[in-house]
C-alpha cells in the first residue's frame, strides 16, 4: 500500500461531520439553502467581491447559485459550507472549509456593503473553532490574493502562517494572478486576537 492510498483513505474517514449550525453574538452561520440563491446571486454579481474569489466566474447569474447550491446541499459530502446571516436570516456571505486534493481549505466571502465591520472575522474565528474542536489535529490552508492585504490580515490575525507564493487563475479575472499561499497550523487559532 502506498502514501497516495493511504491519504485517500484517511481522508475518507476523517470527517468533521456535518455542517452545523454555529451561533455569534451577531451572526448565525447555518447550511446552505435553496432560497439562498437570489442572495449569493446579489453578492457575486458584485466584481469587487468576486475579483478575489478563484473559482467564480463573471458574470454571476441565478442560474449559477442555483447549480452550486444544489451540489452543496447539506448532507451531500464531508465540506462545510456555511451561510453567513444576522438575525434577520438573510445571506450575507459565506465560509467554507472543505476538502481539496487531500487537504482542508477554508475560503470566505463577504457582500461588500456589509465589509468593515468585523462580520467576516467573527464569522471565520467561529467557523475555524468549531472546525478544530471536531478536528483538532489537522491544519487547514488558504491563501488570498496578493492585492487583497485585508483579507492577509485577518488570517495572519488569526493565526495563519505564509508558506509560499504561486499565481493561480482568477475566472472572474481571466487571468493568472498572484496568490499567496497560507496555512493554520493545529492548535494555533488565536481566539483572542479575534476581536
Amino acid at each position: 500500500m502506498n502514501a497516495a492510498t493511504l491519504v485517500r483513505r484517511d481522508t475518507r474517514i476523517l470527517t468533521p461531520g456535518p455542517t452545523p449550525v454555529i451561533q455569534t453574538e451577531r451572526l448565525t452561520l447555518r447550511p446552505h439553502r435553496l432560497v439562498d440563491a437570489d442572495a449569493i446571486t446579489e453578492s457575486l454579481s458584485d466584481f469587487a467581491v468576486t475579483r478575489m474569489l478563484a473559482r467564480v466566474p463573471t458574470p454571476y447569474d441565478r442560474q449559477d447559485a442555483l447549480d452550486w447550491l444544489v451540489r452543496n446541499t447539506p448532507g451531500i459530502g464531508s465540506d462545510w459550507t456555511l451561510a453567513i446571516t444576522e438575525r434577520d436570516d438573510v445571506h450575507i456571505g459565506m465560509v467554507g472549509i472543505e476538502l481539496r486534493h487531500g487537504r482542508w481549505h477554508l475560503g470566505y466571502w463577504l457582500n461588500r456593503y456589509y465589509w468593515r465591520r468585523g462580520i467576516m472575522t467573527e464569522a471565520v474565528t467561529a467557523a475555524l473553532e468549531r472546525f478544530g474542536r471536531r478536528m483538532p489535529d489537522v491544519a487547514v490552508f488558504s491563501g488570498v490574493f496578493a492585492d487583497n492585504p485585508a483579507s492577509l490580515k485577518l488570517q495572519q490575525k488569526l493565526g495563519f502562517d505564509i508558506t509560499g507564493c504561486a499565481e493561480i487563475y482568477s475566472f472572474a479575472r481571466s487571468t493568472m494572478v498572484p496568490h499567496i499561499e497560507t496555512v493554520l497550523k493545529p492548535g494555533a487559532l488565536r481566539l483572542s486576537q479575534a476581536s
